[in-house]
């Protein structure tokens, strides 16, 4: 029985339940009706239960996930975190553009680099919870984490109580690394870059749902990305598909796809903040969209600037400030200077409940890494997995930063030399592409606006 995940109505309807109550709506009501039909509100962390619902009760739940969308926040909280782009804008306190150094092509190369490797050392450990993975690092003497993840010496117990993410262990542990393995933190990267080479700072948010059906199975979208694919193909316009039936519009998918916006245009961090928005308003919304705001203005800011303050500021000057992606970022950022278990226990004490793919207990873990790093690539992408979560989307992103910081030649060996310079991906003319490659073609993208 073929049990999709993040699609099935009866699977949606406790998340749904779960982001109203967080934005402040009352579904008390609807709650109570899911439970006496049968329903449950516990929400399925990987996604779908193993059994399908029957015919009634999953007719109920699409009738209850209209409902859910009916409802809306309440004022002050759609006052502080708008959707639109003037009114994020109107709220937000962009930072002065910076040029370009001589130093751009090797930082945007190190940056390219940087999000692989980052991404690569999250991916076996994704889910595991963060005692699970500094239990599997120790086991296999490699506490503090400093290189990939192993299983040669793990405990056999270990390894049954906090088992490897399944498609990643055949491609990430270090005994099998052989170049970068497809994923959708470096899938999304790639349809940017697409984009940017056939549209240019023009591109719609149809071109980007244009280039989804044509470049990615329906497989390799997850979350939002998949509710609205399905809403696409369901013939909903491309500015309302992410809106429809999608309990997912704060989590962490729209902040992995818009690094190239950042780094096509480098100390411009309000330019990269406006196509991030049309990015990924196809799927997400308010916190949602505040997280590929910042993640392409930090990128901007990343492939220039001289510290992480820098480009955090400039990450934090395109989203509201009032809004609870700032406050994560604000939070984390603080935290990371005790550099100290304690400070990442406040972060969990204070985000702890929020399901391990949500933006917000991601973006304070990524704000964490960052100030803990303060620029050694190492420290920072380390920190950012053995956070958990999240652990290949937030190492990404703080891979993609600090190795942007870095710069391609200053990065440790140990985390580069095992991508073999060399990326696999499904996205159509990309598989088997160099980094170096990548890089060029970005760096073009930069002089073609020059």
């Amino acid at each position: 029985m073929l049990r999709l995940t993040w699609t099935q109505p009866e699977d949606l309807v406790p998340h749904a339940i779960r982001a109203a109550r967080l934005d402040g709506i009352d579904v008390d009501d609807l709650a109570d009706w899911w439970l006496a039909a049968g329903g449950t509100l516990r929400a399925p962390e990987s996604g779908a239960t193993p059994e399908s619902a029957s015919p009634s009760l999953r007719k109920l739940a699409r009738d209850l996930l209209s409902r859910v969308d009916e409802r809306l926040p309440p004022t002050a909280l759609l006052s502080a975190e708008p959707d639109g782009l003037d009114d994020i804008l109107a709220l937000a306190r962009p930072v002065a553009s910076a040029a370009p150094g001589g130093d751009l092509a090797d930082r945007v190369h190190g940056a390219w680099l940087g999000r692989a490797a980052g991404c690569l050392l999250g991916k076996p450990v994704e889910k595991v919870p963060r005692e699970g993975i500094r239990a599997i690092a120790k086991s296999t003497g490699n506490w503090p984490v400093s290189r990939y993840f192993t299983e040669v010496g793990l405990d056999g117990e270990l390894a049954a109580r906090y088992p490897w993410n399944r498609r990643s262990r055949p491609t990430s542990l270090i005994e099998n690394i052989d170049g970068m393995p497809e994923d959708d933190d470096l899938n999304f990267p790639l349809i940017a870059l697409d984009l940017l080479e056939r549209h240019g700072d023009g591109f719609t948010t149809a071109d980007v749902a244009q280039s989804w059906l044509a470049n990615l199975p329906g497989g390799r979208v997850f979350t939002a990305e998949r509710i609205a694919y399905r809403n696409l193909l369901d013939g909903y316009e491309p500015g309302v598909a992410g809106q429809i039936g999608n309990p997912f519009r704060d989590w962490i998918g729209a902040q992995i796809r818009t690094d190239v916006y950042g780094w096509t245009h480098p100390g411009d961090p309000v330019t990269a903040a406006r196509l991030a928005w049309t990015d990924a308003r196809l799927t997400h919304g308010r916190n949602g969209l505040y997280g590929a705001m910042f993640a392409a203005a930090a990128c901007s800011a990343a492939v220039v600037a001289d510290s992480v303050a820098d480009v955090v500021e400039a990450g934090l000057s395109v989203v509201p400030p009032e809004s609870r992606f700032a406050e994560a970022v604000t939070t984390g950022f603080a935290l990371g200077a005790q550099a100290t278990e304690d400070a990442l226990d406040t972060i969990y004490a204070r985000y702890g409940d929020l399901h391990w793919v949500h933006v917000l207990n991601n973006a304070a873990t990524l704000g964490y890494a960052l100030a803990h790093g303060d620029g050694d690539y190492a420290a920072t992408i380390t920190t950012a997995v053995t956070g958990g979560w999240d652990t290949d989307s937030t190492g990404a992103t703080a891979g993609s930063i600090a190795g942007a910081l870095t710069g391609a030649n200053g990065l440790p060996a140990q985390w580069v030399d095992p991508l073999r310079n060399r990326l696999a991906s499904t996205v159509p003319g990309f598989d088997g592409i160099g980094f170096d490659t990548l890089a060029g073609r970005t760096l073009a993208l930069v002089r073609t606006e020059s």
